[in-house]
């Protein structure tokens, strides 16, 4: 059992900033700006074996294309010989094309899907 009680420690006295003799620099913080993620579009090419109806339910399927949607953006892959799914992030489209290739492959189809950065 304490018979004393404890001193409590000293503070020590204030300090003044030292004073400015006028030859500092001051650095002004900056907010960085991260510039947006590099945009992949996802482009299916034209060949004259895949069937129009298996394009048009891969891009029902895959893309989430409305009838009309599909049937407008097949016709577009037929006669320009390419055509843009959709736009994605790197990894999102990457998965898009795999799951189409993968889609035609099952189904015996030489459908080519390809991805490419958005100029």
């Amino acid at each position: 059992m304490a018979t004393r009680i404890p001193k409590t420690p000293s503070t020590p006295p204030a300090q003044k900033p030292a004073g400015d003799d006028g030859d500092s620099v001051v650095l002004e913080r900056r907010p960085q700006k991260t510039a947006p993620p590099q945009m992949y579009q996802v482009v299916m090419l034209n060949d004259d074996y895949t069937p129009m109806e298996f394009v048009i339910v891969v891009l029902q399927e895959y893309f989430s294309k409305d009838r009309e949607t599909a049937t407008q953006i097949m016709l577009k892959i037929h006669l320009d010989g390419r055509g843009i799914c959709g736009v994605y992030s790197r990894d999102m489209a990457a998965t898009k094309v795999n799951q189409v290739m993968e889609a035609a492959q099952q189904a015996g189809h030489p459908l080519q899907c390809v991805s490419e950065p958005v100029a």
